[in-house]
């Protein structure tokens, strides 16, 4: 079973393989990292980290047995008890349940290592496989919103509940 993991540094190599194998899967239901992105992407890394030792995000990535990034599940904007939360997963590794079991245990990571209480996440109306784990993992709808120019919902989960400790 794959296993998530904390953001490191040597995670840059395979993290990198995963966003472009699958940016063109990505970019079709969430926003495009963009080119500037990958041709800066050490950067971009080291300040992910940097944000993470300041307690601003908390970046993890899902890794099977073998090191190959399988997704990435993150939790930014930490303040106040509340995150936002961010994952995508693998073209190649859909339909298996990881997307849902990932979103569970970082709910338990959320409230159990970091100590937040409350979770928010969006996703595109279109995205009818992301609303399904949202949902599938406590989340509720609270509102609506527009992501990459297309209607979306908003979510909410309050920690604590269903074994998110």
């Amino acid at each position: 079973m794959p296993e998530i993991q904390l953001l490191r540094p040597d995670h840059a190599p395979a993290l990198l393989v995963f966003e472009r194998e699958n940016r063109a899967y990505f970019a079709a239901s969430i926003p495009d990292r963009g080119d500037d992105y990958f041709a800066r992407f050490d950067e971009v890394h080291r300040a992910r980290l940097a944000e993470q030792a300041e307690g601003i995000c908390y970046f993890h990535v899902l890794v099977d047995a073998a090191g190959e990034v399988l997704g990435r599940i993150n939790l930014v904007d930490v303040a106040d008890g509340s995150a936002d939360l961010g994952y995508r997963i693998a073209e190649r590794a859909t339909g298996r349940g990881l997307a849902t079991s990932a979103v569970r245990e970082i709910c338990r990571l959320a409230a159990g290592s970091y100590g937040l209480t409350t979770l928010r996440a969006a996703a595109r109306v279109d995205n009818a496989a992301s609303r399904a784990v949202l949902t599938r993992t406590g989340f509720t709808v609270t509102g609506k919103t527009v992501l990459s120019g297309r209607p979306g919902l908003t979510y909410l989960r309050r920690l604590g509940e269903d074994g998110a400790r």
